[in-house]
């Protein structure tokens, strides 16, 4: 078994690329936290204890929409699901004896990245490599943050408008390369839009907030989608094979 400083250095190293991407993507995010009003240091105290760049997303328009705060922590939770089924892997390739302590310091970074480079190791997970991802990649989310609010104050406002559609351009990168490989996922992507304008003019969801109706179309799309479609499990899928 490599010790820990060999697992260590092997996660910085490729923590690094992760680290530069999160700067870059958490940078248009900082735009967006100067038009709605935060400071440099709040976007940094932000970013150091919320790495996920949905979620972030997710919280960041539901403060301008001015959403309560049990809005915001729900809808930040259904964003953010997805890691607790990331988490339950990764526990499951992890000895045994590994200590609470440890378990507890990686859930606090389990991001799509760092899970794929740590979850493609072979062997037991260990604690020291996942450190090593999150070195680079925690500094450079909040940095990148910080620096994109403190610069939506001094850049020029066509600049400013500029990184704003690279945001918009991040997100239609995340959903576009799934809906090509499932239709599934395909019609979900154009029902969200659809139902999303058409609620918002029903007299019920015109009296919701943007929060509410955002958490509520949330849990019915996903809901309906995972009872119509379900994955089906390896095993299911060896079965047929």
């Amino acid at each position: 078994m490599e010790d820990r400083k060999t697992c260590y250095i092997q996660g910085v190293r490729d923590g690094i690329p992760i680290g530069l991407g999160y700067f870059a993507v958490s940078f248009s995010l900082g735009i967006l936290a100067k038009e709605i009003g935060l400071t440099p240091i709040q976007g940094f105290v932000m970013s150091l204890f919320n790495n996920a760049s949905a979620g972030q997303y997710m919280g960041l328009t539901m403060i301008a929409a001015g959403a309560t705060y049990w809005e915001l922590a729900l809808a930040t939770l259904v964003t953010n699901a997805r890691y607790l089924l990331m988490s339950c892997a990764m526990s499951q390739r992890m000895d045994p004896a590994t200590p609470f302590r440890h378990r507890l310091f990686m859930s606090f970074d389990i991001t799509d990245e760092l899970f794929g480079i740590t979850i493609a190791r072979p062997g037991y997970l260990s604690p020291w490599y996942m450190y090593g991802g999150m070195t680079p990649a925690i500094p450079g989310w909040a940095l990148g943050m910080a620096i994109g609010t403190l610069a939506g104050s001094v850049l020029p406002a066509r600049v400013v408008s500029a990184f704003g559609v690279a945001l918009y351009g991040m997100f239609i990168a995340i959903f576009i390369p799934p809906a090509k490989k499932d239709k599934v996922v395909a019609v979900l992507v154009v029902l969200a839009f659809l139902t999303s304008w058409g609620f918002a003019r029903l007299p019920i969801g015109a009296a919701l907030s943007d929060g509410t109706r955002t958490i509520i179309l949330t849990v019915l799309l996903a809901g309906a989608a995972a009872v119509l479609f379900p994955r089906k499990t390896e095993e299911e899928g060896g079965a047929e094979t």
